[in-house]
């Protein structure tokens, strides 16, 4: 099979983005790599990078004794399962993961099994490919606070729940940059939309919150987001994020409420995602592969699948439920 030529481009001192290649599909999601006197890669991409990214770490330089660390938001096959194989390809490198998501690594099987009932397995095999097991010598747990020592460099560990029980963020000591992994969302280029990233069975819009202003008051640069690339205003992206996932969750959390089923809850948030175009051009824009697009990623349907979840869950606890906007 040929492969795309590498996409690789610097995105602050010492860290350079690199295009996983998704499926095939460039722009998509994004790991990067910081040079260091043990230099790591954050982000793997699922199986179907394995071949991109180990040609982008070759176009850089990289020999496979000289990558010492692989670090992973979370588990999420979209960022980390291509980590098994690229393993193999780079047999120095510690994988860096938090303490609940590491026996998933290890044991891939309910993972795998758990995103083949969400995108069927045609659609799961096309994007994300074969999903291969870590060794679990290669395997460290990362606990809330943790500092990962590259040498010349560090990366502070956040625990960032909301997205994921198990997600992390990641702030470089020498640049301030965060790498968020989903805890923002999904920002992809040439989209003019920041849309939260809310899969049942964890997300909980408390934490969801907490997580990004945990991550506001980390930054002191860029935000690196896994889809896709750098996001320079920190305070405006971080308000933006917030803003966004209590406005859906307030959509669903009506819809709920009255008995709707899931597809009028679909139907609710789509119509609250075109409003949030964030350009006047909207008559410009393709609809339907501006959605197409953001599918793969975050789709209204998965987004609307967490968030009902996530205010039945609360029901079914017994508690009041108070309106997104105090939370």
């Amino acid at each position: 099979m040929e492969h795309p030529s590498p996409i690789v481009f610097p995105v602050a001192d010492g860290i350079t983005a690199i295009d996983t290649f998704m499926g095939g599909r460039a722009r998509y999601t994004a790991a990067y790599l910081l040079e260091a006197t043990e230099t790591a890669l954050v982000e793997t991409g699922p199986g179907t990078s394995v071949e991109p990214v180990t040609e982008a770490l070759h176009s850089l330089g990289m020999a496979p004794d000289e990558l010492a660390h692989i670090v992973l938001t979370h588990i999420h096959l979209d960022h980390a399962g291509g980590v098994g194989r690229l393993a193999e390809r780079f047999p120095r490198a510690t994988v860096w993961v938090h303490r609940r998501g590491a026996p998933h690594l290890v044991d891939p099987a309910r993972l795998v099994a758990s995103t083949a009932r969400v995108w069927g397995d045609t659609e799961m095999r096309e994007l994300f490919g074969p999903t291969e097991p870590v060794a679990s010598g290669r395997v460290r747990p990362l606990e809330d606070t943790d500092t990962i020592v590259l040498g010349d460099r560090e990366l502070l560990v956040l625990e960032t729940p909301g997205h994921a029980s198990h997600h992390v963020a990641l702030v470089d000591s020498r640049t301030g940059s965060v790498f968020t992994g989903d805890a923002l969302g999904i920002h992809v280029p040439d989209l003019p939309v920041l849309r939260p990233a809310t899969p049942p069975p964890e997300f909980d819009l408390d934490r969801y919150v907490d997580s990004i202003e945990r991550i506001r008051r980390a930054a002191r640069s860029v935000l690196l987001f896994a889809h896709f690339g750098p996001l320079h205003e920190v305070g405006a992206t971080c308000d933006l994020a917030i803003r966004r996932v209590r406005d859906w969750a307030g959509v669903v959390q009506e819809g709920v409420r009255e008995g709707n089923d899931p597809d009028e809850l679909v139907a609710r948030l789509e119509s609250a995602a075109l409003a949030d175009i964030e350009t006047g051009a909207e008559a410009a824009l393709d609809l339907e592969k501006l959605e197409d697009r953001l599918r793969l990623l975050s789709s209204i349907r998965m987004n609307a699948q967490g968030l009902a979840r996530y205010w039945e869950k609360r029901r079914d606890r017994g508690a009041q439920g108070s309106d997104p906007g105090d939370s």
